[in-house]
């Protein structure tokens, strides 16, 4: 019996212009488990928003599925994610077939060796089931696919930290249980046109740092690259011009943790993120993606010792860190040049408007070499404490920390502790709602010193344990993808009492002669808006906000509170 014609996936079985449903991705799964239960381990692991089975599935080449007796042996993870954006099916597709080829080719499931392959088929369900022929507006093919929002309209590649959807909170879970070594998330691109079928992005190695970011950078990306042209697939950088073209250069997007490789990066690990693009043929795009997904697999087979030894490093670093960098710029002070394959760029004048339109001449190809920039810097960093306090009355915070595998304690009784603690001076939101919150763009804070009342029951999370970074990125209010920015703290953003203007008029004034300091405050406001000083409101409302006298205590003080390393717990 031919084991793979018997497995034939429905691209296979199809014209390859085709990809499966969720339905026949599923079942076909289920018989090959069943068909196979020493390879391949396939279960349900969540259930999206609208309440349809979540799954993941775990080849290993010993039969050996449970995660505990998985990690005492320091056995090496890789996951493939799939479906995350089901507009963007190859990942799907291949992924399939590749596992179809564990089961049935035994050369290829010894290559193995002790490396698990843990994969979710199809991470964004709700999205797969929503099926049409249009909403990939530049892409071509497949004939039929499904859509970027999930069941609640959200893109799960923003949904990492802030946990909104069902499936991220699964997500979550499932990768601090199984802390994999190596991340491929599967992607389609959508911007520039040029000659490679296939694109990269991956973690910023310079957010990894140490050995663990040199490796990344120095080694496995350059072997990457030289393996996918070997077979026959020679992959850029993801191409996000630095002007409108690829000519001018290219530069690496910021990779923070609400995208699968910036979320990686929290777990130190090492993330990819193809991105084949989107105007070649669905079967190229299929073959290139497969192509992709065995190279990196292919090094990290060959480095299943070296890489999680550097992730333990890196973590034992991290457990010990003085300073830590919570905002990051690319740097555009230190290009790469790279031999880049792109078509002329053509500007010309729009049949829709007065203006120019750009396009790309395939009869004109060009190589040439480019600046790529993919360097980043730390633009902001804090002292590190020696543990946060989250206070019970958080719980939404509390759980996302649990689900990624934080080593928590409560406090058995109450007690005073003295913290560094936040005032929030300022913040800048969007005007408009961005994958359901008003993300906070900017916030600019004020650090002081206080003794803080701590109940029992609230939260004590200690830096010196592996998920440290998790801890940092997320509680941090200025850090890129804080709780704080996704608006998980917007209550402590509003006073709660107010004034009678006929009765704080003359307060006001009291307040005005008794604290010098608002009164110098309240001179420069006046310099600064002197058309605002026929507002009652506006000027009642400055000094109600800035005087001392009638401050509320809970009122833009952050509350997630940092320990002292010196101080007494």
């Amino acid at each position: 019996m031919n084991t793979t014609t018997t497995y034939l996936t429905p691209y296979e079985r199809g014209n390859q212009n085709q990809t499966t449903t969720w339905a026949e991705c599923i079942a076909w799964y289920q018989r090959l488990a069943a068909d196979f239960p020493s390879v391949l381990r396939f279960s349900q692991i969540g259930v999206s928003d609208n309440g349809v089975p979540l799954h993941a599935g775990v080849v290993a080449a010993d039969g050996v599925f449970d995660r505990a007796q998985i990690h005492a042996a320091g056995r090496c993870v890789f996951f493939n994610n799939n479906g995350i954006h089901p507009g963007e099916p190859e990942g799907i597709d291949s992924c399939m077939a590749l596992v179809r080829d564990f089961c049935t080719q035994p050369q290829r499931l010894a290559r193995l060796g002790s490396t698990v392959y843990l994969f979710i088929p199809v991470y964004n369900v709700d999205g797969c089931l929503n099926r049409n022929t249009s909403s990939r507006v530049n892409q071509v093919g497949p004939e039929s696919f499904g859509f970027r929002g999930n069941g609640r309209n959200l893109d799960l590649n923003r949904d990492f930290v802030k946990c909104d959807s069902l499936p991220a909170q699964a997500f979550n879970r499932l990768f601090a249980e199984w802390d994999p070594d190596v991340m491929v998330d599967t992607h389609t691109s959508n911007g520039a046109d040029y000659r490679y079928t296939m694109t990269l992005i991956h973690t910023q190695s310079d957010k990894l740092g140490g050995p663990l970011g040199a490796f990344l950078r120095e080694t496995m990306v350059p072997a990457i690259y030289d393996d996918m042209a070997r077979r026959g697939w020679p992959t850029s950088p993801y191409v996000h011009p630095v002007k409108d073209s690829p000519d001018d250069g290219i530069a690496h997007m910021l990779d923070t943790p609400r995208f699968s490789t910036g979320y990686a990066a929290l777990h130190y690990t090492i993330g990819f993120m193809p991105e084949s693009h989107m105007q070649k043929p669905f079967a190229d795009r299929y073959h290139a993606m497969r192509a992709l997904v065995e190279s990196v697999l292919g090094f990290t087979l060959a480095h299943a010792q070296r890489i999680p030894a550097l992730r333990r490093e890196a973590r034992q670093m991290a457990m010990h860190r003085g300073h830590w960098p919570v905002q990051w710029k690319i740097d555009m002070s230190r290009p790469v040049m790279t031999r880049f394959k792109g078509f002329r760029a053509v500007h010309s004048p729009s049949k829709l408007g007065n203006y120019t339109r750009l396009s790309y001449d395939r009869d004109q190809p060009w190589e040439k070499d480019i600046a790529c920039f993919e360097r980043c810097r730390e633009a902001l960093v804090v002292d590190a404490p020696s543990a946060y306090l989250v206070p019970q009355a958080w719980p939404e915070v509390i759980e996302r920390l649990q689900w990624n595998g934080l080593r928590m304690r409560r406090l058995d009784a109450d007690q005073t502790l003295q913290v560094r603690a936040y005032r929030i001076v300022s913040v800048v939101s969007r005007t408009h709602p961005y994958e359901g919150r008003l993300f906070h763009d900017d916030v600019q804070v004020a650090a002081e010193t206080l003794d803080y009342q701590a109940r029992a029951g609230d939260w004590l999370v200690d830096l010196d344990q592996p998920q440290a970074r998790y801890a940092v990125e997320t509680l941090e209010p200025q850090a890129h993808d804080s709780l704080f920015r996704w608006g998980f703290f917007n209550s402590i953003l509003e006073q709660k009492e107010r004034y009678s203007d006929y009765v704080f008029e003359d307060t006001a004034f009291e307040m005005l002669q008794q604290e010098p300091a608002l009164q110098a405050q309240f001179d420069q406001w006046k310099a600064a808006h002197p058309e605002r000083l026929s507002d009652q409101a506006a000027v009642l409302d400055f000094i109600f906000a800035h005087g001392h006298r009638h401050r509320e205590p809970s009122w833009r003080l952050y509350p997630v509170f940092a320990l002292l390393r010196s101080a007494p717990r």
